[in-house]
C-alpha cells in the first residue's frame, strides 16, 4: 500500500531537518525493513513536509513502531524539529491523506 502523510516543522527548522535527514540511524532502517516499510520519501515545501510511504499495512507499522526502541530514539530526535503531523482523526489512520486521482488507476480504466 502506498500513504501520504502531511507535517509541519516548527519555524526556523527547515535546514536542521534535512540535515538530519541526510541519512536515519541504521536500526530504524532496519526496524522499517522487519515492519514491512518498503521506502518512505520526504518532500518539503517552506515548513510543509509531504510524506509518501510505501508499506504492507501502515497502521499495524505505526503501531509497532511505538514500542520499538530506534524509533522511540529516532522521536525523541526529530521531534525537536516537527511541530506536527496533520491529521483527520486519532491513531495512525487519521495521518493519511485521502487519494484524490492517480493517472495509473485512470489508464487502467
Amino acid at each position: 500500500m502506498r500513504v501520504a502523510l502531511h507535517s509541519i516543522l516548527r519555524d526556523g527548522h527547515e535546514a536542521a531537518y534535512e540535515e538530519a535527514h541526510t541519512v536515519i540511524p541504521d536500526d530504524l532502517a532496519d526496524s522499517f525493513a522487519r515492519l514491512g516499510i518498503h521506502d518512505w520519501t520526504i518532500w518539503r515545501s517552506g515548513r510543509d513536509l509531504f510524506h509518501l510511504v510505501d508499506c504492507d499495512d501502515f497502521a499495524a507499522a505505526m503501531r509497532a513502531l511505538d514500542d520499538d526502541p530506534a524509533n522511540q530514539r529516532w522521536q525523541a530526535f526529530i521531534n525537536q524539529h516537527v511541530d506536527h503531523f496533520v491529521t483527520t482523526a486519532d491513531g495512525p489512520e487519521g495521518m493519511v491523506l485521502g487519494e484524490v486521482w492517480r493517472l495509473r488507476d485512470q489508464e487502467a480504466r
